[in-house]
């Protein structure tokens, strides 16, 4: 009986079997003739090549930016076509960059997956491990979007760092309030908001009386005046002011680097090709949007995603703008880096990852993975709780059933499978609303009961009240 054509009758028979076929072929097939490896330092890369390239298979190199171009040179004197070096920090971009401008074929490799060098390792048997390794094929190459997407990449990542700069001034203006005993923060929900800022800045300038700071406050506010006056009696303290001095004066710095960065932002996603057909709009209705998150860019970014994407992403319930920015930065636009949707979410770490030893399942859940996109995705799922849609029912059904952290993480995985299809396929995404996800639940739990009755030997009666 041929292996294509054999049916085993249980796990512990297939891998048996298994077994026995890699024990007639241990040897390792040559994937990469033509590699090197590199171990990447702060101050020097050591770089090794095959014997038969060079009388001197093993060389360091400085970091300075001609030294780098000398080791491409010396590399491609050597007929290497390809190269295998691990992802140290941030020492191995410029490397990167200029092997990529001379048409290396470049694997970055995670360090995770080449540190099981036995014995006292060293600089230049790291390089020759990871030669070793790469010839053979036994790394996988980490994923690297194209140099514009990066370019976005670089531009976000430097605007959410100001983000969270703003963020933590806040907290320390109302810290400083709350020594000062200004009860502000009781009254109003967010000091960042108007009449939060009104307040903080006329204090700053030098206003103490509480009625005159109290009218300040914007009409739409739910506090009365007379509350928020009560809450502004303090004890002025000098020093907690001149503190609260600065975080404003920090606060208004970060605001203008966000607005540079939204510039950047904005030239680079007009430098981008666009995906949507001159002339075609959405043919789908309109979408009611929630408002833009308040840290948001003040530009048009819906539509600059949407024309450089061709799909619209916030169709998708619990994708604001603020996620679909950092999918395309994080991801990219081409999907074929991952064969299915099914890789695509395992690459995120959304996907079980069972630990299996002896034929015994030792541990459930999740890979460890830092991954920006799959944070972003946690979050959006996160705020389907009170959705009124197809995900939003789906994942109070998971809630229920799984209890919250583990029906976030499912609920991630649905939402990276969609956006993958989105993005691969230029779909459109269409909600069918809570009342078709509840009745098709039903029909599948009466489908069940049946099935159920059945073994049994029972008949499921179905009775109309």
């Amino acid at each position: 009986m041929t292996v294509g054509r054999k049916f085993w009758r249980n796990r512990k028979e297939r891998k048996e079997w298994a077994r026995r076929l890699q024990s007639e072929d241990p040897g390792l097939e040559v994937v990469h003739p033509q590699s090197a490896g590199i171990d990447v330092g702060n101050s020097a890369h050591y770089v090794a090549v095959r014997p038969n390239r060079d009388p001197e298979p093993v060389r360091r190199f400085e970091c300075f930016t001609a030294d780098l171009h000398r080791m491409a040179d010396w590399l491609q004197s050597c007929g290497v076509k390809t190269v295998a070096m691990q992802s140290t920090g941030v020492y191995w971009i410029p490397l990167y960059e200029i092997l990529e401008e001379r048409g290396f074929e470049v694997h970055l490799v995670n360090a995770r997956h080449t540190k099981n060098l036995p014995g006292r390792k060293s600089d230049v048997q790291e390089s020759q491990w990871l030669l070793k390794l790469h010839t053979y094929g036994l790394l996988n190459n980490s994923f690297q979007p194209v140099s514009e997407i990066r370019v976005l990449r670089t531009y976000w990542r430097q605007r959410a760092e100001h983000v969270r700069g703003a963020a933590t001034c806040i907290q320390r203006m109302q810290k400083a309030l709350t020594q000062m005993n200004v009860q502000l923060a009781n009254v109003i929900s967010d000091i960042s908001g108007l009449t939060g800022q009104a307040i903080v800045r006329a204090i700053v300038a030098g206003e103490r009386d509480t009625q005159k700071l109290a009218a300040l406050s914007h009409p739409r506010i739910q506090a009365s005046q007379e509350e928020i006056a009560k809450s502004l009696e303090g004890n002025w303290r000098p020093e907690l002011v001149f503190v609260l001095q600065q975080e404003v004066d920090m606060y208004d710095t970060y605001q203008k680097r966000i607005v540079e960065c939204d510039q950047q932002l904005q030239k680079q996603l007009a430098s981008l090709t666009s995906l949507t057909p001159p002339g075609t709009g959405q043919t789908q209705k309109a979408k009611s949007k929630p408002p833009a998150a308040k840290n948001a860019p003040r530009f048009d970014l819906s539509s600059e995603l949407q024309r450089v994407t061709g799909v619209d992403l916030t169709r998708i319930d619990g994708i604001d703008v603020m996620v679909a920015q950092t999918l395309v930065s994080e991801v990219g636009l081409d999907m074929s880096r991952w064969k299915t949707e099914s890789h695509f979410a395992s690459w995120l770490g959304l996907c079980p990852d069972n630990r299996i030893t002896g034929d015994k399942v030792v541990g459930r859940g999740t890979r460890r993975v830092v991954n920006r996109v799959a944070t972003a995705l946690r979050q959006a799922a996160n705020t389907l709780i009170r959705s009124r849609s197809y995900l939003g029912a789906q994942y109070r059904r998971f809630r229920t059933k799984l209890g919250a952290p583990k029906a976030i993480t499912a609920m991630a995985h649905r939402l990276a499978r969609l956006v993958y299809r989105m993005l691969k396929y230029g779909q459109a995404y269409v909600d069918k609303g809570t009342e078709y996800y509840e009745e098709r639940f039903r029909q599948q739990q009466i489908h069940s009961l049946r099935k159920r009755a059945a073994k049994l030997g029972l008949q499921l009666a179905e009775i109309h009240a």
